[in-house]
C-alpha cells in the first residue's frame, strides 16, 4: 500500500460504516466564526446591487480571462464580489447563514483583497469583514509585484485591478470532523471562487482562478502562519482587454 503522503491522507480520512472520522464537539472551546481587525482602519462597502444577468447567461459566458485593461474595478463592484463569494445571506435560529454552501456552516474560509486599482480604495492588501460587509486594510501599497512572485511570478497577479486570497483557520472546522476536515477545507474555498468567476462575469468583469502559488511567500504576505491558518487559492479580476 503506497506512502505518498496523498494517498495516505486520502486513506485515512475516508468515512466507514465501522469508523467516523470527526470528534467530539466541545462547545466551550468551538472557535470564532468571525475574524476581524477592529484597530485596522475599515471602509465600508456599499450594499451590494442585484444584477440583472440570468445564471444562464453566467454559465455560457464565463471563461478564464487572462488580459485585463487599465480600467479599474469600482468600490461598488467589488463589493458585490465580495458578497457573491461570502456573504450573508440570512439570519436563522442563531445562525448567519452565506452565499456560499459550508461543511456544518462552520465557514473556516477568509478572504482578502488585494486592491491594486480599485475606485476610491488606497492601494494595498484587504481583510474582507463579513459581519460588517467592509474592508480592513492589512497592508499599505501597490503590492502586485509581490502578490505576482508569490503566485509562481504570474505577472497576471500584477496586472489584474483586484485579487483575491482566500485561507482557511483549519481549528473551525477540525472542531467538528477533525483531520476529515481538510477535504472540506477547499470544497468550501472552491464553491466561493466559483460564486466569484459567476459574480464577475454578471458585472461585465473577467476572472483567473489561481492554485499555484508558493504558499509560504502568500501566508507571509497575509499574515498566516502555515499551520492554523494557510492560503488555498486565488482569484484575479479585471475588465477583459479586447
Amino acid at each position: 500500500m503506497s506512502d505518498e503522503p496523498g494517498r495516505v491522507f486520502q486513506r485515512d480520512t475516508k468515512h466507514r460504516r465501522d469508523r467516523l472520522v470527526g470528534r467530539y464537539m466541545d462547545w466551550e472551546r468551538k472557535p470564532e466564526t468571525y475574524r476581524e481587525y477592529p484597530d485596522r482602519p475599515r471602509i465600508a462597502l456599499p450594499g451590494p446591487e442585484r444584477q440583472a444577468a440570468t445564471l444562464d447567461d453566467a454559465l455560457r459566458t464565463r471563461r478564464s480571462v487572462r488580459r485585463f485593461s487599465e480600467e479599474p474595478v469600482s468600490l461598488e463592484e467589488l463589493s458585490y464580489l465580495l458578497w457573491a463569494c461570502d456573504g450573508i445571506t440570512r439570519r436563522e435560529k442563531g445562525y448567519e447563514f452565506r452565499t456560499a454552501p459550508s461543511a456544518g456552516a462552520l465557514y473556516p474560509v477568509e478572504t482578502y483583497v488585494a486592491a491594486n486599482g480599485v475606485t476610491g480604495v488606497i492601494p494595498g492588501i484587504y481583510h474582507y469583514s463579513v459581519r460588517h460587509h467592509a474592508l480592513e486594510q492589512f497592508r499599505k501599497g501597490n503590492l502586485g509585484e509581490e502578490v505576482a512572485r508569490a503566485a509562481l511570478d504570474q505577472g497576471i497577479c500584477a496586472s489584474a485591478p483586484v485579487v483575491l486570497f482566500w485561507t482557511a483557520i483549519f481549528e473551525r472546522s477540525r472542531w467538528k470532523y477533525g483531520e476529515r476536515a481538510y477535504r472540506y477545507v477547499y470544497l468550501d474555498a472552491g464553491h466561493m471562487a466559483q460564486n466569484l468567476a459567476l459574480a464577475a462575469v454578471s458585472l461585465g468583469l473577467g476572472s483567473c482562478q489561481i492554485a499555484a502559488t508558493f504558499d509560504d511567500e502568500v501566508n507571509e504576505l497575509l499574515g498566516a502562519d502555515g499551520e492554523e491558518e494557510s492560503v488555498l487559492y486565488m482569484s484575479v479580476v479585471g475588465r477583459p482587454k479586447e
